[in-house]
């Protein structure tokens, strides 16, 4: 069948590639012009066969179902010693269904930073809970499986995803890489306006020239137009340097002797 895939694959504009397992699988998908490969599982543990797919020169899938970290680190090694780098990991629990609570998605960030390369998570899980965390947590590829009707069966049709099911995947997959983001602090576009309904500190009390700061005629009140909360201390005590009307947002001008902005 994979010579009629490939050609309406490409009618479609589908990007489509295979699993060989052997040689000869890695000879008629050259053949075809397979743009990737994808190791399974089972297979991570086949070096000569890893070797031969990574001479290719395409990009290389490897889920790692099973395997142990030195199973993982002979295979990552075996396609850098054929001079292939182009490489994506996929975390994976070979159980099908896959139960959640055995997913232990922290090992797709440990095995980016163990072995330099980019990961994803091969997921056999019933839902799309887990796949979506996986991307928040940081994986760049997520493989499911799919059907278009569980009730025809087959042998992944018990814990593949339905169309509806999969468009949910697709849809909260992208929110959740959207979400995860990088590392930011202070306010963002959102919050920007949120800003001026934080605390500051303002005159509660008419004060003259020269009246001094206590808690009677100086406050932490909404708006956030006066000076931070934290300068509070710092100003009980000093005197006005002018006469302050009861609303005023205190600023550093309004205090004889400021310690400074």
């Amino acid at each position: 069948w994979h010579a009629t895939l490939f050609a309406t694959a490409r009618e479609l504009d589908i990007t489509l590639f295979s699993s060989p397992f052997d040689p000869t699988a890695v000879d008629l998908l050259e053949e075809l012009n397979a743009p990737a490969y994808k190791i399974a599982s089972p297979e991570i543990i086949d070096i000569p066969l890893i070797r031969y797919v990574a001479k290719t020169g395409k990009p290389i899938i490897m889920s790692t179902g099973m395997a142990t970290f030195d199973e993982i680190a002979d295979a990552v090694a075996a396609a850098k010693s054929a001079g292939n780098t182009d490489l994506v990991l996929l975390h994976c629990t070979s159980a099908y269904p896959a139960p959640p609570d055995e997913a232990n998605l922290a090992t797709i960030a440990d095995m980016a930073r163990h072995f330099g390369v980019l990961t994803g998570l091969s997921d056999h899980t019933l839902e799309t809970v887990v796949a979506t965390v996986a991307v928040g947590m940081g994986a760049c590829l997520i493989e499911k499986h799919m059907t278009l009707n569980r009730a025809e069966g087959g042998v992944d049709s018990a814990f593949s995803l339905e169309p509806a099911e999969f468009t949910r995947l697709v849809e909260d997959t992208r929110t959740a890489f959207a979400a995860a983001g990088t590392p930011a602090y202070g306010p963002t576009a959102a919050e920007a306006t949120g800003v001026k309904n934080r605390r500051s500190l303002y005159v509660t009390a008419p004060m003259k020239a020269g009246d001094t700061f206590n808690n009677a005629n100086v406050r932490s009140i909404r708006p956030g137009r006066g000076l931070a909360p934290k300068y509070l201390d710092a100003v009980l005590g000093q005197t006005a340097s002018r006469d302050l009307d009861f609303g005023e947002a205190l600023a550093w001008d309004m205090i004889n002797d400021a310690a400074g902005e």
